[in-house]
């Protein structure tokens, strides 16, 4: 039997730690430009730089570097 780890917001992962895209949970309009973007369901990403206080952040999702801010990083849950 395999255990899946519990999914946790993408703001709350490490530096320089690969994850994968479980779900969005936000706000339907900005989950969709976050669609829009390249945060699909599946999609493997890692947060390179974080600001001095963490806010924003910026994401690798599919070779393409993006900042988003914490709140809307706490919208992408991954594993």
């Amino acid at each position: 039997m395999t255990e899946t780890l519990p999914a946790k917001r993408l703001s709350e992962v490490s530096l320089n730690e690969w994850c994968r895209i479980d779900r969005l949970e936000g706000p339907r309009e900005d989950c969709e430009r976050l669609l829009d973007l390249g945060f699909t369901p599946g999609e493997e990403i890692i947060v390179t730089h974080a600001a001095p206080l963490g806010d924003p952040l910026v994401i690798r999702v599919r070779g393409a570097l993006l900042a988003l801010r914490k709140r809307e990083a706490a919208w992408i849950l991954v594993e």
